[in-house]
This record gives structure tokens, sequence and C-alpha cells, in this order.
């Protein structure tokens, strides 16, 4: 079975035809459980979620803020393997028919090999990576395996990134490019706002490729405003932040499709 960037591609340009933003949900395998994180991956997708990233948790989350990084601890506490995350991919995908990405650092990958990974990844339907600490220039060797296996590779644009660095990453990427910013955290929201909006202007004036926000989105009203500029708006600590916050798992399931639900007005202009 080989990956499914193509179904990742179509979805993207119907969100596009319908003259929407794409909402893309990101959470981690193996939180709660192995279990527990299929549904709610399920959860986010009834809810609205066109696409979901699934995290693979990793012991140092860098660039991961403290809901991530929180979630990714009872994770690997449960003690959630690469065979998890390939699982939580076949499960959702299988599930909805929707596409369903990895996120994940470079290092679990080196360490389980390439190849593996990629023959592993396509096998469970997997529709492509987001590697947001891979270098473009250290990237030839993933690619080609994707590439072989019909995988999407996503890599990481920020508002620090040069131009002619912007044209060198989506020239070496597919399927969308993931453009990250900050909301609320560094200046006030509306710098952030118009610092993000001029690194999705600078990224596509270089390609084709749809461009998806990172944002710090946690409601309607803020992806409604990402999904002005974007052909996709991206949440997770949001959602995480419904599960972590709720009494019981049945609770926390309900929280993420009731928020999957607010956020899929948000990207239709109806929040």
């Amino acid at each position: 079975m080989s990956g499914n960037v193509q179904l990742l591609n179509d979805t993207l340009a119907a969100t596009r035809s319908e003259g929407r933003a794409a909402l893309i949900a990101y959470l981690p395998a193996g939180f709660p459980t192995v279990d527990g994180g299929i549904e709610a991956i399920k959860a986010a997708l009834d809810g609205g979620a066109d696409v979901v990233e699934v995290g693979l948790p990793h012991s140092d989350p860098v660039l991961d803020g403290p809901v991530i990084q929180t979630a990714d601890d009872i994770a690997l506490r449960g003690g959630v393997k690469i065979a998890d995350v390939m699982r939580t991919v076949r499960e959702a995908h299988e599930a909805t028919g929707k596409p369903i990405l990895v996120m994940t650092y470079w290092n679990p990958i080196d360490r389980y090999g390439v190849e593996r990974f990629t023959a592993e990844l396509a096998e469970a339907g997997g529709a492509g990576c987001i590697l947001p600490d891979l270098p473009v220039q250290e990237s030839a060797l993933w690619r080609e395996h994707a590439d072989k296996h019909g995988l999407a590779t996503v890599f990481v644009v920020a508002p620090s990134s040069k131009d002619a660095r912007l044209a060198e990453i989506t020239a070496a990427g597919s399927g969308f490019v993931y453009a990250a910013s900050l909301m609320g955290v560094t200046g006030t929201r509306e710098s952030v706002g118009a610092q993000a909006e001029d690194l999705v202007r600078r990224t596509r004036a270089t390609t084709d490729t749809p461009v998806c926000v990172g944002l710090g989105v946690s409601n309607a009203a803020q992806a409604a405003e990402v999904a002005r500029f974007a052909d996709g708006v991206i949440v997770g600590s949001a959602f995480v932040k419904r599960m972590l916050d709720a009494p019981d798992d049945a609770a926390g399931l309900e929280g993420v499709r009731a928020l999957a639900a607010d956020l899929a007005k948000g990207v239709r202009g109806q929040a």
C-alpha cells in the first residue's frame, strides 16, 4: 500500500475550492493511552477537522510548549512505541478516510531507520510527515524514501526565515508548508498575526504548495482570523488542553469534538 500524499493534496484542493482554509488538528499518539489517543483523533475528525497530525512523543520536545510536553510525558510513561504511532495512524485513517500525518523530531526516525519508518507509515495509510527539526540540506535520504512510498514531506518555516531560505525549503517540501508563528506570546496579538500573515505572503511567493499556519490558535475567532490569509489553520495545544482539563476520558473526547466543531465554523468564516 502506498502512502496517501494524493489524499492530502486532494483534501487541501477541496477546501480551497470551497473558499475556506483547512482545519488541521494535532494530537499526540499514546495520550492519554494508545486507545484513548485513537479515539481523540477520531473525535477531532468527527467534529470537523479535515486533517490530523499525530505527534510522535519525544523525551525532549524542544519546539513544544508545556501543554504538549505534559501529554508527551504521559504517553512516554505509558510506554508508547513507534509501532503504537503506526497503529494510531492506521486506525484513525481507516475509521475516517481522512489524511493522517505524523509530526516527529528527526532523532526517533534516524534510530528506527528511514526506510523502515517510511515503509511502515505508507503501509498504515499515512499521508506524510512533518519534520520540524530536519534541515532541508540534510533531508535527501528521507525525501528519497518518502517519494518512493507516496508520502508528503512537510517542512517548517518561521518568520525569521529569509526569502532565499524560504525558496529552498518550499522547493524541497510537499503536501503543505507549515508556517510557524506565535500569538499572544511574543508582542501583541495583532503584531504577531501580522507577522504570520507576512510569512504566508513571503512563502507563497516561492511556491504553489498550500501554506498552513500553526499560531497558538485556540478558538473560532482566532481560527477565522488566520483562515483569512492561510490555506490551513493548525491547532494542537488547545485540543490537548481540553483532554488534560477534562474530569474523565469521555468528557475529554466530547471537549475535543466540540472544539473541532467550533474551529470548523471559524475556518468557514462563521465564527
